[in-house]
């Protein structure tokens, strides 16, 4: 029988699947925003929205809508990108 780590851990690889496989939603609707306060990016694809989200990496969140993604949220994105922000 699988622990509760395990399982978390299998789960965590199907989302990670699934949003592998994602189509994009619009991509003439892309609008991007940046939070300076709390350093977080949020690239969309339209105005939708998610009816799933699926964390892919460390403070990385796709937003999906009937499977097609309509947004990214990238937390910590000075970070990530290596600039400063001021």
């Amino acid at each position: 029988m699988a622990g509760e780590g395990e399982e978390r851990a299998r789960e965590f690889e199907e989302s990670i699947e699934r949003a592998r496989r994602v189509v994009v939603e619009d991509i003439d609707k892309l609008w991007i925003e940046y939070d300076k306060h709390n350093d977080i990016l949020y690239i969309n694809f339209g105005l939708q929205d998610a009816d799933e989200s699926i964390m892919v990496d460390d403070d990385i969140i796709v937003r999906l809508r009937e499977g097609k993604l309509v947004g990214i949220v990238v937390s910590e994105f000075s970070k990530k990108a290596g600039i400063d922000v001021f």
